[in-house]
Protein backbone atom coordinates (compact mmCIF):
# COMPACT_ATOMS: atom_id res chain seq x y z
CA UNK A 1 0.00 0.00 0.00
CA UNK A 2 1.43 3.31 -1.06
CA UNK A 3 1.25 6.64 0.73
CA UNK A 4 -1.79 7.90 -1.19
CA UNK A 5 -3.77 4.70 -0.59
CA UNK A 6 -2.88 4.80 3.11
CA UNK A 7 -3.87 8.45 3.35
CA UNK A 8 -7.18 7.80 1.61
CA UNK A 9 -7.93 4.82 3.87
CA UNK A 10 -7.04 6.86 6.94
CA UNK A 11 -9.26 9.76 5.87
CA UNK A 12 -12.14 7.34 5.27
CA UNK A 13 -11.60 5.83 8.73
CA UNK A 14 -11.58 9.23 10.41
CA UNK A 15 -14.63 10.38 8.50
CA UNK A 16 -16.64 7.20 9.08
CA UNK A 17 -15.60 6.26 12.60
CA UNK A 18 -14.42 9.32 14.48
CA UNK A 19 -16.99 11.80 13.20
CA UNK A 20 -19.79 9.26 13.67
CA UNK A 21 -18.63 8.65 17.24
CA UNK A 22 -18.47 12.37 17.98
CA UNK A 23 -21.99 12.87 16.59
CA UNK A 24 -23.26 9.94 18.68
CA UNK A 25 -21.60 11.38 21.78
CA UNK A 26 -23.25 14.73 21.12
CA UNK A 27 -26.69 13.09 20.88
CA UNK A 28 -26.06 11.18 24.13
CA UNK A 29 -25.04 14.36 25.94
CA UNK A 30 -28.15 16.09 24.67
CA UNK A 31 -30.37 13.25 26.00
CA UNK A 32 -28.65 13.35 29.39
CA UNK A 33 -29.10 17.12 29.56
CA UNK A 34 -32.79 16.84 28.71
CA UNK A 35 -33.24 14.18 31.39
CA UNK A 36 -31.43 16.30 33.97
CA UNK A 37 -33.65 19.29 33.22
CA UNK A 38 -36.75 17.13 33.65
CA UNK A 39 -35.49 15.74 36.97
CA UNK A 40 -34.62 19.22 38.22
CA UNK A 41 -38.09 20.45 37.28
CA UNK A 42 -39.64 17.56 39.21
CA UNK A 43 -37.49 18.33 42.24
CA UNK A 44 -38.48 22.00 42.17
CA UNK A 45 -42.15 21.01 41.95
CA UNK A 46 -41.72 18.66 44.91
CA UNK A 47 -40.06 21.37 47.01
CA UNK A 48 -42.77 23.92 46.22
CA UNK A 49 -45.54 21.42 47.02
CA UNK A 50 -43.97 20.31 50.33
CA UNK A 51 -42.24 23.28 51.97
CA UNK A 52 -42.49 21.87 55.51
CA UNK A 53 -40.93 18.55 54.60
CA UNK A 54 -38.24 20.31 52.62
CA UNK A 55 -37.41 22.55 55.57
CA UNK A 56 -37.16 19.49 57.82
CA UNK A 57 -34.74 17.76 55.46
CA UNK A 58 -32.61 20.88 54.99
CA UNK A 59 -32.60 21.52 58.74
CA UNK A 60 -31.43 17.97 59.42
CA UNK A 61 -28.69 18.30 56.81
CA UNK A 62 -27.49 21.57 58.32
CA UNK A 63 -27.58 20.20 61.86
CA UNK A 64 -25.76 16.96 61.11
CA UNK A 65 -23.30 18.71 58.82
CA UNK A 66 -22.52 21.20 61.57
CA UNK A 67 -22.04 18.47 64.14
CA UNK A 68 -19.84 16.53 61.72
CA UNK A 69 -17.80 19.69 61.02
CA UNK A 70 -17.17 20.18 64.72
CA UNK A 71 -16.45 16.49 65.26
CA UNK A 72 -14.27 16.10 62.13
CA UNK A 73 -10.94 16.16 63.99
CA UNK A 74 -12.10 13.47 66.42
CA UNK A 75 -13.65 11.36 63.66
CA UNK A 76 -10.48 11.55 61.53
CA UNK A 77 -8.22 10.83 64.51
CA UNK A 78 -10.32 7.78 65.42
CA UNK A 79 -10.07 6.46 61.86
CA UNK A 80 -6.34 7.19 61.71
CA UNK A 81 -5.68 5.65 65.12
CA UNK A 82 -7.55 2.52 64.05
CA UNK A 83 -5.20 2.13 61.10
CA UNK A 84 -7.78 2.89 58.41
CA UNK A 85 -5.88 5.71 56.71
CA UNK A 86 -2.45 4.32 55.85
CA UNK A 87 0.59 6.58 56.01
CA UNK A 88 1.10 10.30 56.42
CA UNK A 89 2.84 12.35 53.72
CA UNK A 90 6.08 11.82 55.67
CA UNK A 91 5.78 8.06 55.23
CA UNK A 92 5.00 7.42 58.88
CA UNK A 93 2.06 5.14 59.60
CA UNK A 94 -0.77 7.37 60.81
CA UNK A 95 -1.77 4.78 63.40
CA UNK A 96 1.63 5.22 65.09
CA UNK A 97 1.08 8.97 65.63
CA UNK A 98 -0.64 10.61 68.58
CA UNK A 99 -2.12 13.93 69.60
CA UNK A 100 -2.16 16.81 67.13
CA UNK A 101 0.07 14.93 64.67
CA UNK A 102 -2.49 12.09 64.53
CA UNK A 103 -5.38 14.51 64.05
CA UNK A 104 -3.64 16.60 61.39
CA UNK A 105 -2.31 13.63 59.42
CA UNK A 106 -5.71 11.92 59.59
CA UNK A 107 -7.58 14.98 58.35
CA UNK A 108 -5.07 15.41 55.53
CA UNK A 109 -5.41 11.73 54.57
CA UNK A 110 -9.19 12.00 54.45
CA UNK A 111 -8.76 15.14 52.31
CA UNK A 112 -6.70 13.32 49.70
CA UNK A 113 -3.26 13.92 51.19
CA UNK A 114 -1.15 16.83 52.33
CA UNK A 115 -1.23 20.08 50.38
CA UNK A 116 2.47 19.70 49.64
CA UNK A 117 1.79 16.29 48.09
CA UNK A 118 -0.98 17.67 45.88
CA UNK A 119 -3.90 16.69 48.09
CA UNK A 120 -6.58 18.82 49.65
CA UNK A 121 -5.01 18.85 53.11
CA UNK A 122 -6.74 19.19 56.44
CA UNK A 123 -9.37 21.64 55.17
CA UNK A 124 -10.51 19.19 52.50
CA UNK A 125 -10.58 16.38 55.07
CA UNK A 126 -12.79 18.48 57.32
CA UNK A 127 -15.05 19.29 54.37
CA UNK A 128 -15.32 15.61 53.40
CA UNK A 129 -16.36 14.60 56.90
CA UNK A 130 -18.78 17.52 57.27
CA UNK A 131 -20.26 16.74 53.84
CA UNK A 132 -20.68 13.09 54.74
CA UNK A 133 -22.46 14.13 57.93
CA UNK A 134 -24.78 16.47 56.03
CA UNK A 135 -25.60 13.80 53.44
CA UNK A 136 -26.27 11.29 56.19
CA UNK A 137 -28.62 13.69 57.97
CA UNK A 138 -30.43 14.63 54.78
CA UNK A 139 -30.80 10.98 53.77
CA UNK A 140 -32.09 9.89 57.15
CA UNK A 141 -34.56 12.74 57.41
CA UNK A 142 -35.69 12.27 53.80
CA UNK A 143 -36.32 8.62 54.56
CA UNK A 144 -38.29 9.52 57.66
CA UNK A 145 -40.27 12.20 55.83
CA UNK A 146 -41.10 9.82 52.98
CA UNK A 147 -42.80 7.51 55.47
CA UNK A 148 -45.18 10.29 56.52
CA UNK A 149 -48.17 11.38 54.49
Amino acid sequence: MGWFEFRSAFEDFVENKVFTSVESLGRSIERVGDSAVEKLGGAIDNVSENPGKTALIVGAAVATGGVAFVAAPAVAAAAGGAGLLGAASTGTAISSLSGAALTNASLAAVGGGALAAGGGGMAAGTAVIAGAGAVTGASASAGAVSLTK
